[in-house]
């Protein structure tokens, strides 16, 4: 691997981390109240209830400890990781290698997710004192975010149904 390269990473990755300090869907700015509400509810699902619910599956959970954060768009891309942008943010306890979890999601429809692994439990994304994400964080359709922050096009995601299912592959620093 030659310098540029590695340099090149090291950029993209401090792009990254910039533009998810300013994201509402990392979860370091204010959310709506009800994001607080109880981490599921008694039928196992997050978020405001509805006749529709999304299966999530998280992969490559490196910890069974803190908390596993879904956070829900709507299909704008003006909203998307915009600060007070999401529909709301489901969190579920970690389980390691794989966190299984459902959210409600208003109706069948567009979508998108941004997903972090809250491993202290302190509700937001750590980042290391020079910026970078100190905590595992992945996208509904797992785009590349080699160069930065992936693209709305690339995240977007249909929920057909209630009962649909996706997956997301947490990345760690």
């Amino acid at each position: 691997m030659t310098m540029t390269t590695r340099l090149g990473g090291a950029l993209a990755a401090m792009t990254l981390a910039a533009s998810l300090m300013t994201t509402v869907g990392i979860g370091i700015v204010a959310v709506p109240a009800f994001a607080s509400a109880p981490v599921a509810d008694a039928d196992g699902c997050t978020g405001p209830a509805s006749d529709v619910r999304l299966f999530v599956t998280i992969t490559n959970v490196r910890a069974a400890k803190g908390l596993v954060a879904v956070t829900l768009y709507a299909d704008d891309r003006h909203k998307f990781l915009a600060h007070h942008g999401s529909l709301y943010v489901g969190r579920v306890p970690a389980v390691a290698p794989t966190t299984r979890m459902c959210i409600y999601v208003p109706a069948d429809g567009v979508y998108a997710l941004a997903v972090y692994h809250d491993e202290d439990a302190n509700r937001k994304f750590n980042r290391t004192t020079i910026g970078l994400p100190a905590e595992g964080y992945g996208f509904s359709n797992n785009p590349s975010t080699f160069l930065g922050m992936p693209s709305f096009t690339s995240v977007r995601m249909v929920v057909p149904h209630s009962g649909a299912q996706t997956s997301v592959r947490l990345k760690y620093p």
